[in-house]
């Protein structure tokens, strides 16, 4: 099994910044990937942005510019720098891995989820 714990969500106003983290604990022999997604109300699930091992990244579009993904791959942790935050940035938060577990066995993303971060941008 695998445990993802997303913290550092909250009430910001818009402009404001927030900085998530998630860590990713459990039987994980390796990392390949990481990535946050979030969830809106009456939204589906959409992948905000997302890190390779080796430091590549890609962003939705509705964020570039704004947000910043990062990773520790020693502490088996991703950060999202949010910056300029908006009101329809408002919504549950999550990240996932691409992992190989210690098994050997590849586990993509969208396998475990953690319980999420609320992100609110409110005046």
């Amino acid at each position: 099994q695998v445990q993802l714990v997303e913290s550092g969500g909250g009430l910001v106003q818009p402009g404001g910044s927030l900085r998530l983290s998630c860590a990713a604990s459990g039987s994980i022999f390796s990392i390949n990937a990481m990535g946050w997604y979030r969830q809106a109300p009456g939204k589906q699930r959409e992948l905000v942005a997302a890190i390779t091992s080796g430091g590549s990244t890609n962003y939705a579009d509705s964020v570039k510019g704004r947000f910043t993904i990062s990773r520790d791959n020693a502490k088996n942790t991703v950060y999202l720098q949010m910056n300029s935050l908006k009101p329809e940035d408002t919504a549950v938060y999550y990240c996932n891995a691409d992992l190989t577990d210690l098994h050997g066995g590849w586990v993509p993303m969208g396998v475990y989820w953690g319980q999420g971060t609320q992100v609110t941008v409110s005046s």
